[in-house]
Parts: C-alpha cells; structure tokens; sequence
C-alpha cells in the first residue's frame, strides 16, 4: 500500500500556495506536469463513479474474488488481459471487442499473442452485465480491466494500489498492432527493453512487472523451445518439463500448461525472482532477465529477489503506469454497453 500513500503525500505538496519567490520551482513543476501528461491523458482519481455508480468498485471486486475462487489460475489470466489491452492503442478495451465479419471488423483476439490464449472474457462480460443494470452506460470496459487487474493481484496475496479511472472504450481494435506491439516468449532483453520503452516504461518498471509471471501458466508452445534448446537452465528443472512438454510440435502436447513460477504457482510472491537467479525461468523471455555475467537488469533481478517488498512496490507504481498509456479520456471513445461489441 505504500505507493498510494505517497502519491497522496506528493498530491497534498503540489496543492499548498507555492512560495512567492520560487519561478524555479514553478518552472520545474510545468515541466513536471508535461511530462506526466504524456502518459497519462487525464485520467481522474479512483473516486470517479462514487457520484454516477457508487457500488462499481465493490460490484467488480466481488466478481473478481468469486472467479478467482472458483478458478485461481483466473487471477492471472485477468492481469494479462489489461496487460495485452495497455500494449496495443493504450488501455482502451480493444482487446475485448469480438471479430465481426459481416461489418468486415477485424479484432485483437486472433492475433498472435492472444489467439487460443487470452481468458476471463467471461468474467469481463459478467461484470458489466452487473453494472449495467446497476448503472447503465456509466462504468467503460476498460476501466474494468484495470480495476479486475488490480483486484485479482491483491486476491493472489499480492500488493494493491490506486487505480486511477475515467478510461473510454475505443470503437476500433488493431490486430496488426496486437502482433508487433505485445513482447514474445522468445524475446531477448533487448526486445524486451524496447517494447516497454516504446510505452514509455523504465527498465524498473518492465522487471518490475515481469514479476507478474509469479503467477499463470504458459503452453508447452511457449517454453518448447527452452527446455529442449536453451543451455542457460537449470538441468533437473529442464528434464521435469520435458515430461510434460514433447518435443514434437504440432501434436496435443502443444497446448499442455505448465506453471510459470513452479515453486508458488498460484501466489503473488516474489519466487518468480529466485527461480531466476536458479536458472528456473519457463519461458525464454524470462530468463532473459538475468544472466549472472552483469548485465543490465541482473541487478535488479537479484534485488527483488531478496527484497519482496521492494518488488511489490515497484511493481504497484509499474501498474500504475501501465494503466494509464494512452488513454481515451473526456468525449473521445465511448462507455459500451456491450465489451464485445461497439455500441450501435
């Protein structure tokens, strides 16, 4: 919860009467606020629906907690769907709307990185159905996403933060972005770097939110790969998956799951970290992180693996941030009454 709590501390700062004889000051906090708009538009405070829709935050937590309960592997798949949200056009529910081939729509669900693998659509819908009725047109799927991401990381025993609200759900989707924007199971650090950069997130936030592969499981596709070709694993961890995951590609076994933190499956902890450090990654992409020869985020790899409530509250403020690429805020967009579809 520390992060919150400091951005209130910066908050109440900024909103004392500056000192008269500080142009200084002012002129650094200008050039503070420029660049904070670059990425987040103007989303407003967590208190946005408390007039227009009160029980929205409590409708989505409790949804979210039943899924989770019912299927705990749940928490992770609703992270990733805000995650492949945030990566293509910004955070902006494209990622929800369906393929519409009699209005020649194309959408975000066939491409690459989310094809056979995203989930929880089913939660999303139950949701809104929820605040439809409540309080219809009001409450858009995108800020949903980012609230269910927040919700389900505290149900795995994570850490929480402030979501801040008043996202539009966009009226078009990319597929072609899907495929080029959303980093890969193969990437190396340097894709990796690069793709979190282009959306304007630091090296501390990508390790930082890489960590979320505490949790979730991947296809045996994914890893394949690794634990038949890779010489940076641990042997015995390799000789384990290789049971489970065939070498021939094509057959059922592409699709088998393997958990991408094996010591704590299912809990929001920072033994993601330490597997790293044992040459324990599943996928390619997460081993990437740390080489053991100095490279550029084996630092912190080492950090967050010592110190877990170092890693959760970087990888809160990381949300944050991630939640707020790009925006569509004010008239632009629209709030769906339906998150599979444009509103008519």
């Amino acid at each position: 919860m520390a992060a919150p709590q400091a951005a209130s501390r910066m908050h109440h700062h900024h909103s004392r009467a500056l000192p008269r004889r500080a142009p200084v000051c002012l002129s650094v906090l200008i050039a503070l606020a420029a660049s904070a708009t670059v990425v987040s538009a103007q989303l407003s405070s967590e208190d946005y629906y408390d007039a227009s829709c009160p029980a929205a935050l409590l409708t989505i937590r409790s949804a979210v907690a039943t899924a989770v309960l019912l299927d705990r592997r749940m928490g992770a798949s609703l992270l990733r769907l805000h995650f492949h949200d945030c990566f293509v056009q910004g955070c902006d529910a494209s990622v929800l709307l369906d393929d519409d081939a009699a209005a020649g729509f194309t959408g975000e669900k066939g491409a690459g990185p989310n094809a056979g693998s995203l989930r929880g659509f089913d939660v999303i819908d139950n949701i809104k159905t929820l605040l439809e009725l409540l309080c219809p047109q009001t409450v858009s799927c995108a800020d949903i996403l980012a609230v269910a991401a927040r919700d389900s990381v505290e149900q795995l025993g994570g850490p929480s933060w402030t979501v801040p609200l008043g996202r539009r759900d966009a009226t078009t989707a990319s597929a072609f972005l899907a495929n080029s924007d959303l980093p890969g199971p193969t990437a190396n650090l340097n894709g990796l770097l690069n793709a979190f950069a282009n959306k304007g997130l630091s090296t501390t936030d990508m390790v930082a939110l890489s960590g979320a592969h505490t949790v979730g499981r991947a296809q045996c596709k994914n890893c394949r790969a690794r634990i038949y070709n890779d010489t940076d694993i641990d042997a015995a961890f390799a000789a384990s998956l290789r049971g489970s995951c065939p070498a021939r590609a094509g057959g059922a076994g592409d699709a088998a799951l393997e958990p991408l933190d094996g010591s704590s499956p299912d809990d929001f902890d920072n033994g993601y970290f330490g597997n790293l450090l044992s040459r324990r990654g599943l996928l390619h992409s997460d081993q990437a992180l740390f080489g053991g020869g100095g490279g550029a985020t084996d630092g912190l790899v080492r950090a967050y693996a010592s110190d877990a409530a170092r890693w959760g509250s970087d990888f809160a403020a990381a949300m944050v941030r991630m939640a707020s690429i790009s925006p569509l805020t004010g008239a632009d967009g629209d709030i769906r009454v339906n998150c599979r579809r444009v509103n008519n």
